[in-house]
């Protein structure tokens, strides 16, 4: 008999703000999958192991996931990761795959769970606390109110129109576009903040636009909320 496949979500970076399913999957199962080729220097693993010490004990299985747009290279190595995990559930142990966040927002973790799922395995799903809700509540602030419209943008990508839409916009995964991202952004007169590495030790907030740096690391998350006096006229 196969295994089951868990994609589990870890949350943004606080071990606190890990789910308790999430502790007792990682307690329960032998097998903990983490996207890195290096698994103990990951931040999913150094997130999880703060709320589960067992962890370390576990048998640790690195899926490689480059970050890159280059599709021939992701295909090869989804594909790899895709045949690990198999090789592993087909031992009829269940295995943990660790991912920051919630694995249905933008996650690592879809790229396997899609190959698995066709392939007929068993598969879970766990949500975890979103990076963008964690960012709010951590600058003390909601995200929407009464019929706002909320946006989730991959700042990745080509963000002119998407910065047009009502509401309040999340920009994710700015990385190497930041400063593209920022130009933009004082183009349009926005008012937006952000934080970098939310939760996490080195965890640094900028409370406008123009205090945010062109060089912010991967784990930054702009959150744009709508001028209400430009709304009103």
């Amino acid at each position: 008999m196969r295994g089951i496949l868990y994609g589990v979500g870890v949350g943004p970076g606080d071990p606190e703000l890990m789910t308790l399913k999430a502790v007792r999957l990682i307690k329960e199962n032998d097998i903990i999958a983490v996207p890195g080729a290096e698994v103990r220097e990951t931040v999913a693993y150094k997130i999880a192991v703060q709320a589960v010490p067992e962890l370390a004990d576990k048998e640790l299985l690195p899926i490689y996931m480059p970050m890159t747009h280059d599709k021939a290279e992701l295909e090869l190595n989804h594909e790899k990761g895709a045949k690990a995990l198999e090789a592993a559930l087909d031992t009829g142990k269940n295995v943990v795959f660790l991912t920051l966040g919630d694995p249905t927002v933008y996650s690592t973790y879809l790229y396997v769970h899609h190959r698995l799922v066709a392939q007929g395995y068993d598969t879970e799903i766990v949500c975890g606390i979103t990076s963008f809700c964690a960012v709010s509540a951590r600058l003390n602030t909601g995200l929407v109110e009464k019929a706002e419209p909320l946006h989730v943008i991959p700042a990745s990508y080509q963000i002119e129109d998407a910065l047009k839409l009502p509401g309040t916009k999340v920009l994710m995964k700015a990385g190497k576009k930041m400063k593209n991202v920022k130009e933009q952004l004082l183009a349009q007169g926005a008012e937006a903040m952000m934080i970098e590495n939310c939760g996490m030790p080195d965890e640094k907030i900028y409370r406008s636009v123009e205090e945010i740096p062109e060089d912010a690391g991967y784990y930054s998350l702009i959150i744009i909320k709508e001028n209400k006096e430009r709304t009103q006229e």
